[in-house]
């Protein structure tokens, strides 16, 4: 057993499976630092829908573990499943798909499964979606859904049975160093010195990463998602990435229906603290309303459904839509893992392995170094330009689940 020390800050999804990887390796005391409650960001506020239809082969090659991570935990956890039952779906008009067909020649090269479906197909498979003739669904058989809430409650009852130090309402304030290395951190309780500091903050990860004059570039939007109450009949469905409908649907707990959709038109959401509470954001009725009026003509139970719950959170970008994983050239003893664009939720289970294997291991088990940090060094004056500048969600790199 490792008599070495370990910090994870941040208690999402991604820093909960950062330590449940570190402790099955065996990586000494772990201790991962929540500065509320473990989840209560934007992780409970996720739409917990996967897929490893990705748009990159490395996020593809990714994906395959993080799918195997998810079923192999709908096992293993006490109260979590992993609902694949049918799957997910990826919908798309003509336009889309040009740009999206070719993609199947890397699914194909990685023995991914797949099939397309037609519209009237998916109509004829799933009949709670009516799909326009003209577009194309593209489907997943190993994609579907979590219950967020459901997952964390279980992982971080996990991760505490194998040793994992949680400790929330106990917020990081500053990294320890000592000569140009990241030593541990500071809480506003006490001091913590360690061999390897893992950051998983979301959106406030610049202004706490401001004091090593780490940059990187990452705009952060805000982004909602409603859930019905209970519905008269039964929504039998795969999970649906409907790009045509700027959102997404899927089934909920309880014969629910949940939807989420982006604000386009909105601008970028600067945060600027380190004390940002994700319950600062918020959302007009209207848009709820305006994201219905969208998908109802595509699931018509839309149309009569009474809302029950709205969550309102924050996603994070980097400038070319992919994540943020690795460890950090020139502060040794740091590692990151951010910027998961829409699918911080779906990365979780892999991102956690890759952050325990750079820790532990020094190395990965697949090659994700189009994820490293280090793909921005040298474009310092990108970044600044890039961070300087205002962005709506439509003009950012766009990435579902």
């Amino acid at each position: 057993m490792s008599t070495s020390t370990v910090v994870i800050i941040g208690g999402g999804v991604v820093g909960l499976s950062t330590a449940y990887q570190l402790a099955r390796k065996g990586a000494g005391r772990v201790i991962l630092l929540e500065k509320g409650e473990v989840g209560d960001g934007s992780s409970c506020r996720a739409a917990g829908i996967t897929t490893g239809l990705m748009w990159t082969e490395t996020g593809v090659r990714a994906r395959q573990v993080g799918l195997r991570i998810f079923k192999e935990l709908s096992e293993e956890l006490d109260g979590y499943t992993y609902h694949d039952e049918h799957g997910c779906i990826n919908l798309y008009t003509p336009e889309q798909w040009a740009d999206r067909e070719p993609l199947l020649s890397i699914y194909d090269r990685l023995q991914v499964d797949y099939k397309v479906l037609t519209g009237p197909e998916l109509t004829a498979r799933w009949p709670v979606l009516r799909s326009p003739d003209e577009f194309t669904a593209l489907h997943d058989p190993l994609g579907g859904y979590s219950e967020p809430d459901e997952y964390v409650a279980a992982l971080a009852g996990r991760i505490r049975h194998l040793g994992v130090e949680i400790c929330e309402g106990e917020q990081a304030v500053e990294f320890l160093m000592e000569r140009e290395r990241v030593t541990g951190v500071r809480t506003r309780r006490r001091r913590i010195e360690a061999d390897a500091v893992v950051s998983t903050v979301h959106v406030w990860s610049l202004p706490f990463w401001k004091q090593l004059e780490l940059r990187m570039p990452m705009k952060s939007f805000v982004h909602q998602r409603y859930v019905t109450e209970p519905l008269d009949e039964p929504f039998v469905s795969p999970p649906v990435n409907a790009d045509p409908y700027g959102g997404y649907v899927r089934p909920a707990r309880g014969g629910r229906l949940l939807m989420g959709c982006e604000t386009p038109d909105r601008d970028e959401h600067r945060v600027t603290s380190m004390d940002f509470d994700m319950c600062e954001v918020s959302t007009p009725t209207e848009v709820r309303d305006e994201c219905a009026s969208r998908f109802a003509n595509f699931v018509p139970a839309i149309a009569e459904a009474r809302w029950e719950s709205e969550c309102v959170g924050l996603l994070s970008f980097s400038s070319d839509g992919e994540p943020i994983v690795g460890p950090v050239l020139g502060l040794p003893g740091l590692f990151v893992g951010a910027c998961f664009h829409s699918g911080g939720f779906s990365y979780n289970t892999v991102a956690g392995l890759l952050l325990a294997e750079y820790v532990v291991d020094g190395k990965t088990s697949i090659d994700v170094s189009a994820f490293s940090p280090q793909r921005f060094a040298g474009k310092e004056d990108e970044t600044e330009r890039h961070l300087a500048g205002t962005v709506t969600q439509q003009h950012a790199v766009r990435r579902r689940h």
